[in-house]
């Protein structure tokens, strides 16, 4: 066994000290009695009046919903659920996870991989929204089930009907429920990877795997202040499942819905949240309207000094303006977590000057999801973080540069892939998982995630080009909002070109040319100066040779990672 760095074994000696629990319903028994009546959920009635759920009527709604599914023939079978972030959502989840296996789906997905994914994971019912009820009913001649249900969850007359009868069954007597024995190894959780059918992946999930993860990530950031958290990403994806409703029921803490994208600011001020699970894209935003607004309130004289804009400041003005910031966020926000994507460090120290702490982290679907966090104890803004409780990674066959595939094992790790031994046996091997991305690991233990293995773009003389450094490069640069990096066969001359898309960022070009409206000469000029400059940083054989100005954003997945498959790396 490899000796571990000194900074690990300095880390597992300060892990937060927590409760442990062996499945679902243990988690949900456990936070009934330890929290009681302080609120696991706020939520908005009909007329748009915020109230609380406690933890115990969150317990005793579980029961009822899981109850009333058993007497409807559901135990041991499989479930899907589809629809917006909602408590409906919860409880449905942990209802169906504990009686049978339940099936998250995207809700962004087509109508056609929907009912492919039912097909696909043998399902006997769906809970949904209504919305994609109405849907599948139009469509219930492509589903191969036989007699299949179809239950639209946040039908405010159905939802009460369901609890209405898992309390009078429960009120009788009924212990099917209560009788429940969870064996933690088995599975309870079938998430398809991003992805259209032919593509994704079905993974299976243990509660140990999740619940296992769930500690960990515990065991490093201390949480007892509290969590008060708006969901915002969606909650089918294990990165929001685990860590902003799973992860916050286990701390105590309380969980609001964001009602969409638009409604993030005016949702942070109804919720006053202290913790935000977001993607790098959100957090970017966050940033540039900070700024945005500080330009528009503070003196130039403040932007010109080549510092940041808080150490430009007298020391009597920071406080007020730290505090302005933070209310313009709700007025208790201290902590971002990031995840599902690479995010720029420059980014996550300039939000630390203004008082508040971003988390950084790496994780996939087959580990539940996290592997590596960075901690209240060590960090580091262009790291992935530390190896966290009870998970091991390591670097296989890497380079000169240190660079090679990240593999990985714990507890977190996923069963396999459903009734796919073929594509198990590729990415488990003696108990390793190859996860597929490309990193490197300092002295210290701290992991940086370099790309995916298989966007790497080989040159026909064997030299080895992350797309992932290029963007990087790219994005830094103010008149580009968006980018990505392709491999580009040239037939005629036998080599492998570098070509960009990029999609500009309009008002930067605006106020950087100070004109209304920028011609698609002055745009281009603008991208091309921006591609000179990454350019100039990088060796020879890496260079940008062409690039393609978009007119319209690169197409992304529903947690607003730009898709590195697909109508975007097409050469056109």
């Amino acid at each position: 066994m490899e000796e571990k760095p000194e900074l690990v074994k300095q880390l597992e000696k300060k892990y937060v000290k927590n409760y442990e629990v062996t499945d679902f319903k243990d988690l949900i028994e456990k936070t009934a009695e330890k929290y009681k009546n302080r609120y696991a959920f706020k939520l908005k009635d009909e007329n748009g009046k915020i109230y609380g759920k406690t933890y115990q009527e969150y317990k005793s709604d579980v029961e009822k919903m899981a109850t009333a599914l058993i007497d409807m023939g559901f135990q041991n079978k499989k479930i899907c659920i589809i629809g917006k972030n909602s408590y409906y959502w919860a409880i449905f989840y942990m209802a169906v996870a504990i009686i049978g296996v339940v099936v998250p789906l995207d809700k962004e997905l087509h109508i056609d991989d929907i009912i492919n994914f039912i097909n696909v994971s043998e399902s006997v019912a769906l809970a949904g929204d209504i919305k994609y009820i109405n849907e599948l009913e139009k469509n219930t001649n492509k589903i191969s089930i036989k007699d299949y249900k179809l239950i639209k969850m946040n039908d405010k007359e159905i939802w009460d009907a369901l609890l209405d009868k898992g309390e009078e069954l429960l009120s009788a007597g009924d212990t099917r429920y209560a009788d429940i024995k969870i064996n933690p190894d088995d599975m309870h959780i079938l998430l398809f990877t991003s992805g259209t059918t032919g593509s994704s992946k079905a993974v299976c999930l243990s509660q140990k795997n999740i619940c296992s993860n769930m500690m960990s990530i515990a065991g490093i950031i201390n949480l007892h202040f509290g969590p008060e958290v708006l969901s915002i990403l969606p909650i089918h994806h294990t990165y929001e499942c685990t860590l902003g409703y799973l992860l916050v029921i286990f701390a105590g803490g309380t969980i609001s819905y964001c009602e969409g994208l638009r409604h993030i600011a005016k949702n942070m001020q109804e919720y006053k949240p202290n913790l935000i699970l977001c993607v790098p894209l959100l957090l970017e935003n966050v940033h540039k309207n900070i700024m945005k607004a500080l330009e528009k309130s503070l003196k130039p004289k403040y932007f010109k000094t080549g510092k940041h804009i808080i150490d430009s400041l007298p020391f009597y003005l920071r406080p007020i303006v730290k505090r302005k910031i933070k209310k313009s966020l709700g007025g208790k926000l201290r902590i971002f977590i990031v995840g599902a994507a690479a995010m720029n460090p420059e980014v996550s120290k300039s939000l630390h000057k203004f008082g508040f702490r971003v988390v950084q982290g790496y994780g996939l679907t087959e580990c539940s999801p996290l592997v590596a966090g960075n901690t209240d104890f060590f960090a580091r803004d262009d790291a992935a973080g530390l190896p966290i409780p009870n998970v091991e990674y390591k670097i296989s066959n890497p380079g000169q540069d240190g660079v090679g595939e990240i593999i990985t094992k714990g507890p977190n790790v996923m069963l396999g892939y459903y009734k796919d031994k073929e594509a198990t046996n590729r990415v488990i091997k003696d108990g390793w998982f190859y996860t597929g991305d490309l990193g490197r690991i300092d002295e210290n233990g701290f992991l940086y995630v370099t790309g995916r293995s298989k966007s790497v773009i080989v040159t026909k003389n064997g030299k080895n080009i992350y797309p992932e450094e290029l963007e990087y490069y790219l994005n830094e640069n103010s008149v580009i909002s968006e980018a990505i990096v392709l491999g580009v066969e040239d037939k005629t001359n036998n080599e492998t070109y570098i070509k960009a898309k990029v999609f500009p960022n309009i008002e930067a070009i605006k106020e950087m040319l100070k004109v209304e409206i920028p011609t698609k000469e002055q745009i281009k000029e603008a991208i091309d100066s921006a591609i000179k400059n990454v350019n100039s940083k990088i060796p020879n054989y890496k260079h940008i040779k062409k690039v393609k100005i978009l007119d319209e954003e690169l197409e992304k997945t529903t947690t607003k990672k730009i898709k590195r498959y697909g109508k975007n790396t097409k050469d056109d």
